[in-house]
């Protein structure tokens, strides 16, 4: 962790799989497991749900990377086993309660793709409300070839970015993509150089930090839902949420400043 965030402290410096630190408003939280390219066992698993159940009151948004060469390749098979059908449910019940937890957390989370997005890793990724890819980063889901089908909520969350077919095409072929494609085809938001990922994603969540707290959980809690509603439902959602948000003192203060000329205003970058 670079000696510009402060350790954490408490619960969340024993998780012993997880390097977590904050910044200001910004919590960092790297997978850790980069002798096994960070795949995710079932103690890892249960480490993500009480990091971000568990995040400081202070954190705005949160920054997800993996140490090492690779993001995360997915499910630790050394420990699938011989699960009957029962213990599948609830392995895979797992994983989507800890993934609910960032799609549908307090904050939003950015993450840093680069190597491997593979598999569960791409769940994870998937899970998130940003992707920052670097160029090395690639993106597969080989469960079709082993058997398997995706356990942590990709079948609901991968489709809407990528759409069913190609999903179906990564699964059934073992299509890869890499990180320019995947760009293309709506995995990532941003493609940058090897090695700035880090940065540009921390850049991004200061940005988000700063908006007002509402507005963001608007995004994060009412955007993904609205969009799977009928017109008339979502509009009228969309009614409440800007009524709810507009009235936030946060909301007001920050409006008075815009017209006050003391907020810049929108420019082409």
């Amino acid at each position: 962790m670079p000696d510009r965030f402060s350790p954490a402290t408490g619960l969340l410096a024993q998780l012993d799989l997880l390097a977590i630190g904050h910044r200001g408003a910004v919590t960092h939280l790297r997978l850790n497991r980069p002798t096994k390219r960070n795949a995710i066992s079932d103690a890892l698993i249960a480490q993500i749900e009480t990091a971000f159940v568990n995040l400081p009151e202070t954190t705005r948004a949160v920054v997800v990377s993996g140490e090492g060469d690779h993001f995360c390749a997915g499910l630790d098979l050394a420990e699938l086993g011989e699960r009957s059908a029962a213990e599948g449910v609830l392995h895979s019940r797992a994983w989507h309660a800890a993934f609910d937890r960032i799609q549908f957390g307090r904050v939003p989370v950015v993450t840093v793709l680069h190597g491997a997005v593979v598999g569960g890793g791409l769940e994870l990724a998937a899970s998130a409300h940003i992707r920052v890819a670097e160029t090395s980063a690639f993106y597969g889901l080989p469960e079709g070839q082993r058997g398997l089908f995706v356990g942590g909520g990709g079948s609901a969350r991968i489709p809407r970015l990528i759409g069913v077919a190609r999903m179906a095409d990564m699964m059934l072929t073992g299509r890869v993509y890499d990180a320019q494609q995947g760009l293309a085809i709506g995995i990532s938001q941003y493609v940058v150089d090897e090695g700035r990922g880090l940065a540009k994603a921390l850049e991004l969540a200061g940005k988000i930090a700063a908006n007002a707290p509402l507005s963001n959980f608007a995004v994060m809690q009412a955007l993904p839902r609205i969009a799977e509603m009928g017109q008339d439902e979502g509009l009228f959602t969309e009614s409440l949420m800007a009524a709810i948000a507009q009235g936030d003192d946060a909301a007001k203060q920050r409006m008075r400043a815009f017209l006050d000329g003391k907020a810049g205003k929108v420019q082409k970058t």
